[in-house]
């Protein structure tokens, strides 16, 4: 991998670091993060935010950073732009801020941000949608954004990772996993590989000092690894710590944990071209089928809550907003009657002209509790009589966008932007439908909320929306999550966000 702007970043770091001329390795501060939100099976591998989710990435490590950016309670805030304006319903008139510099070395200025934007919405699959925009106006540090039709979260949506800033000049280096960025954040990438990300301090960096000055970023699939590296001293923090193992670190003096709830749920969405989910009785008898309470007490161990939509109950279109099927089983052995699904041969299987009733389920394993709820679901659905088979793989987007699957369960951050619109756009219209659910009026009131700007109307939009997917048993939601950094107590500045993003920022420091 070429690393020209790096190299350059890497020799200033060490330059700086050289005290009479001599490196003193010894007084470097080095913080080294594992987590599980980093793979190429979570599409977010390499640092270019203009591929699939990397953007996640990107900001999460601190090495891009966007336009805006959420607070804790969720509102905007400026971050690279100073401030807005809405001069009409499709324009709208950005200052940004001054004295910000690429990693690269090149001012940031609008004409930057025009060339990032452009290249933005010519390569990512949903930010055409997401942001419509028709053209860009550059003048010194005024940017002007003309979209093709009103686009009331528009300026939630430049705080999306996807949308961070990053020197097109410079271009992007190696491709996927290997991906590396000129960002404006207070870290640079050395090196990056689909499972570590080597980081170096910014000593440019906009913002202010930055506290460490390496960071090494792993990516753990087994969860078990993950918390004995912690114990062990291989990793100084972790993200993804399995729910049942935060017994082994609550209360513990060496450790401290940052947590807070999100809108980080998990879900289901029914195949609707497999013969077999055409019948909505099954569909509702899966859903009934699922012990929500149980999973959330048993498996989360109380760190998550049962979901009925999309939204928590922090959102005021939340899941006290919605009705959802609940769980009963012998409802649910009902539904399945009526369809002709009953256990004849006295296996504890239902079943139809000689046939056991199965469903496939996919997931994945990078998610830690997901294949746990797929071996709960498959004990619980097994007392109403269906039988469950799971294909936990790495490869599910392969067997996602195939169709190889009757039930496809996965973790999504729903409102990462504090706006309803992210999910409807993202899953239910968008390219993440892997179900292909279809509603005529569900993809008119999305289109709708697309072009709403009153946030009340908004509010309203989102929970008829939901319900329709509750209602037409497309989703079903079984969880929402609270998010968790576990680390060792002498670190610090490192903090959990409820829109899941900013773990690796100039504050975090090892004391």
């Amino acid at each position: 991998m070429k690393k020209t702007w790096t190299g350059v970043l890497l020799a200033a770091a060490l330059a700086a670091a050289a005290s009479g001329g001599v490196i003193k390795a010894e007084e470097e501060t080095v913080f080294v993060y594992g987590t599980t939100g980093y793979s190429q099976e979570m599409g977010d591998a390499g640092l270019n935010p203009h591929e699939n989710y990397s953007g996640w990435s990107a900001v999460r490590y601190g090495v891009g950073e966007t336009l805006f950016r959420y607070s804790e309670s969720m509102e905007m805030e400026p971050w690279l732009a100073k401030s807005y304006e809405f001069l009409d319903e499709t324009t709208v008139e950005i200052t940004l801020r001054e004295g910000v510099t690429f990693s690269s070395g090149r001012a940031m200025d609008a004409q930057a941000v025009k060339e990032c934007l452009e290249h933005l919405v010519q390569t990512h699959d949903r930010a055409p949608y997401d942001l419509m925009i028709d053209s860009i106006e550059a003048q010194g540090l005024t940017l002007t954004i003309h979209t093709q039709e009103p686009c009331p979260a528009l300026i939630r949506y430049l705080g999306d990772p996807y949308g961070a800033i990053i020197d097109m000049e410079a271009g992007i280096q190696g491709e996927g996993g290997y991906a590396n960025v000129a960002g404006t954040g207070p870290f640079v990438a050395e090196s990056v590989t689909p499972t570590q990300i080597d980081l170096v301090k910014n000593e440019n960096y906009w913002g202010g000092e930055v506290k460490t000055d390496r960071v090494t970023v792993k990516s753990f699939a087994d969860g078990s690894a993950l918390t004995a590296a912690l114990q062990t001293g291989a990793i100084q923090g972790a993200y993804g710590v399995q729910y049942d193992n935060y017994a082994l670190f609550e209360g513990n003096p060496d450790y401290a944990i940052q947590s807070c709830a999100t809108s980080r749920c998990f879900f289901g969405q029914f195949n609707f071209d497999s013969p077999l989910m055409q019948d909505p009785n099954l569909r509702q008898a899966v859903e009934m089928g699922i012990d929500k309470e149980g999973f959330c007490a048993v498996i989360l161990e109380g760190r998550g809550v049962p979901a009925a939509g999309a939204f928590p109950d922090s959102f005021s279109y939340g899941n006290q907003a919605v009705t959802a099927a609940s769980y009963d089983p012998e409802g649910a052995k009902a539904l399945l009657e009526e369809s002709g699904w009953t256990d004849t041969d006295g296996d504890g299987y239902a079943d139809q002209d000689g046939e056991p009733l199965t469903i496939r389920w996919l997931t994945y394993p990078t998610r830690l509790e997901q294949p746990k709820l797929a071996e709960y679901a498959q004990s619980t659905l097994k007392d109403i009589g269906i039988k469950v088979e799971v294909n936990n793989t790495s490869d599910h987007m392969t067997y996602a966008q195939q169709g190889d699957f009757d039930v496809y369960v996965s973790s999504l951050t729903t409102a990462p932007t504090g706006d309803p619109e992210y999910f409807f756009t993202s899953t239910v219209t968008g390219p993440k439908n892997y179900g292909h659910h279809q509603n005529e009026e569900v993809t008119a009131l999305t289109e709708t909320l697309h072009q709403t700007f009153d946030d009340g109307k908004r509010e309203a939009l989102a929970v008829e929306l939901q319900q329709k997917l509750l209602d037409d048993h497309a989703y079903f939601f079984i969880s929402h999550l609270n998010m968790g950094i576990v680390t060792k107590a002498n670190v610090t500045g490192i903090r959990a966000y409820p829109c899941d993003y900013y773990e690796i920022t100039a504050d975090l420091a090892v004391e």
